[in-house]
C-alpha cells in the first residue's frame, strides 16, 4: 500500500508535525558512525574502532577541536548497535552497559558541552536492521519519551522488520511522539526507501510534513561505483525528487564517505560537488582521527559549503548528458547566484569541455565564476562566450558563478578560503555559516 493510497486512513490521524520545531531550516551537517564502523561491538580486542562511548567521545573532541563545528557540522550520530538486547524493567531501550558505561544522558552532556548535537538511531520494527530491539508501534511514545529524556537532539527512524501497514503508521506517529515530548529533536526517516522511494509509493509532500529528512535510496558503500549509481538514481528521478526538498525538509543520498577506502581525490570532489547541488545532508562516517589532509581540505570547503547551505533551499538538478560522457549539473543560489558542476564519467584521461553560459540558459549578462576546488576566480565571463574546462576522470569541475555586483564580496569569501589552512579554521566565529 502506497502512501498516496493510503491518504484517506492518514487523515484521520492527529498529526502535530515534526517541522513545528523549526529544525534543519538548511541540510544537517555532522558525523555518522555506521558506513566507517558499522557494527563493530568487540570492544574487548578493538577498543579504539568499537561501537561504544569512547568512539563517540572521540569523534565529538575532533569535531570541537579541528575546526568542523565551526563550518556547521554539529551533530555526532550514534547509528545501529548500541543497544542492549533487552528493555529495561520499565520497558525501555537502555544501552549496553558493557559499551556505554556512563549511558546515554552522560554521553550527551560531553557532546552538548563542546557546542555539538547527539543524534541516536531506533527502527520502526520489531528488530534493528542488525538484530537489536526495535520500536514497535506499541513503544513509540515510550521511546520518544526517552529519547528526550536523555538529551538527544536527532532521531533516525530505520525500517527494518515491518511492513508497509505498520511503517504507515509508526512514521507519523514518531512524528507527533517526538513533538509531545516539547524537546526539539530532527527527525530522520528510512521510510521510502521501503516502500519505493517514488510517486505513487511515496507523497513527498507528506514526508516534508512529518520528517526532516528522509532516505530515498539504498545505502551507500564504500565505492565509486556506489557513489554513481546513488547519483544517477537521484539524476534520473530528479522531477519527482527535486520538488520535494526546500527548508526544513531534505532528500537524504546518505553519508559522505570521503576520507574512507574507496574514493580516489578527484572521486572525493565529486561526492562533495554533488552532495552540495542536491541540498543533501552533509553526514560524514569516516574516522575524523586519522583523516588525510586532502579529505579534511574537501570536507572542509567554505565555499562548498556555503553552496550546500544556501538558504533559499533549492535542490540542483543535471541539466545536460552529453555523448562524451561529461554531466553538467547547476543550482540556483541566492542573490542571482548560482553553482555548476561539469561531471566527468570517463575512465581514460582529462576531457577538454566546450559549453556557454547562454548554452546552459543563463540570462544575458556578464558573470564572474570561482572555481571552488582550485580557488581560482575568472575573469569576467559574458553569456555568449565559450569556455573550456579539463575535467579528470571521474572528477569535477565546480564552478559558483555570480554576478558582478557580488564581486567584493566573493573577494573577500576567496581571501578567507586561501589563508584558513584547514587547521586554523577553527578561529572563526562559533556558529558561523558562509552565505553567499
Amino acid at each position: 500500500m502506497g502512501l498516496l493510497a493510503a491518504t484517506p486512513l492518514l487523515a484521520m490521524i492527529s498529526l502535530t508535525v515534526a517541522l513545528d520545531n523549526g529544525l534543519l531550516k538548511t541540510p544537517p551537517m555532522g558525523w555518522m558512525a555506521w558506513e566507517r564502523f558499522r557494527c563493530d561491538i568487540d570492544c574487548k580486542d578493538d577498543p579504539e574502532n568499537c561501537i561504544g562511548e569512547n568512539l563517540f567521545r572521540d569523534m565529538a573532541d575532533r569535531l570541537a577541536e579541528d575546526g568542523w563545528k565551526e563550518l556547521g557540522y554539529e551533530y555526532v550520530i550514534i547509528d545501529d548497535c548500541w543497544m542492549s538486547m533487552l528493555r529495561d524493567k520499565q520497558g525501555r531501550l537502555q544501552p549496553e552497559p558493557s559499551r556505554f558505561p556512563g549511558g546515554i544522558p552522560k554521553l550527551a552532556r560531553y557532546i552538548h558541552d563542546r557546542g555539538l548535537k547527539l543524534g541516536i538511531y531506533a527502527d520502526m520494527g520489531t528488530y534493528t536492521c542488525m538484530g537489536f530491539p526495535g520500536t514497535t508501534l506499541d513503544k513509540i511514545e515510550i521511546d520518544a519519551m526517552t529519547f528526550a529524556s536523555w538529551g538527544v537532539d536527532y532521531l533516525k527512524f530505520d525500517g527494518c522488520n515491518s511492513n508497509p501497514v505498520e511503517q504507515m503508521l509508526g512514521y507519523p506517529r514518531m512524528s507527533k511522539a517526538l513533538n509531545a515530548t516539547g524537546r526539539p529533536m530532527a527527525y530522520s526517516c528510512s521510510w521510502p526507501v521501503y516502500v519505493g522511494s517514488l510517486p505513487t509509493n511515496v507523497n513527498y509532500t507528506f514526508m516534508g510534513e512529518i520528517c526532516h529528512l528522509w532516505r530515498n535510496y539504498y545505502d551507500i558503500e564504500d565505492s565509486w561505483d556506489s557513489l554513481q549509481s546513488i547519483i544517477e538514481w537521484f539524476s534520473n528521478n530528479q522531477d519527482d525528487l527535486q520538488p520535494a526538498a526546500g527548508p526544513g525538509r531534505w532528500n537524504d543520498p546518505d553519508m559522505l564517505i570521503i576520507g574512507n577506502f574507496g574514493l580516489s581525490v578527484d572521486e572525493a570532489r565529486s561526492q562533495m560537488a554533488l552532495w552540495a547541488i542536491m541540498a543533501a545532508p552533509l553526514i560524514m562516517s569516516n574516522d575524523l582521527r586519522n583523516l588525510d589532509s586532502r579529505s579534511r581540505a574537501i570536507l572542509q570547503n567554505k565555499v562548498a559549503i556555503a553552496i550546500n547551505q544556501d538558504p533559499m533551499g533549492i535542490q540542483g538538478r543535471r541539466l545536460l548528458q552529453e555523448k562524451s560522457r561529461i554531466e553538467v549539473y547547476w543550482r540556483p543560489l541566492s542573490h542571482s547566484a548560482s553553482a555548476l558542476v561539469f561531471l566527468s564519467r570517463r575512465t581514460d584521461m582529462p576531457y577538454r569541455y566546450r559549453n556557454s553560459l547562454a548554452k546552459l540558459n543563463y540570462d544575458t549578462g556578464n558573470y564572474k565564476v570561482y572555481d571552488v576546488f582550485t580557488g581560482s576566480t575568472m575573469k569576467v565571463l559574458n553569456t555568449t562566450t565559450e569556455f573550456s574546462v579539463s575535467i579528470n576522470p571521474s572528477g569535477v569541475v565546480m564552478w559558483y558563478v555570480y554576478t558582478e555586483q557580488q564581486s567584493k564580496q566573493m573577494e573577500i569569501l576567496h581571501y578567507q578560503q586561501k589563508k584558513a589552512s584547514p587547521f586554523t579554521l577553527h578561529k572563526a566565529k562559533p556558529g558561523h555559516h558562509t552565505v553567499l
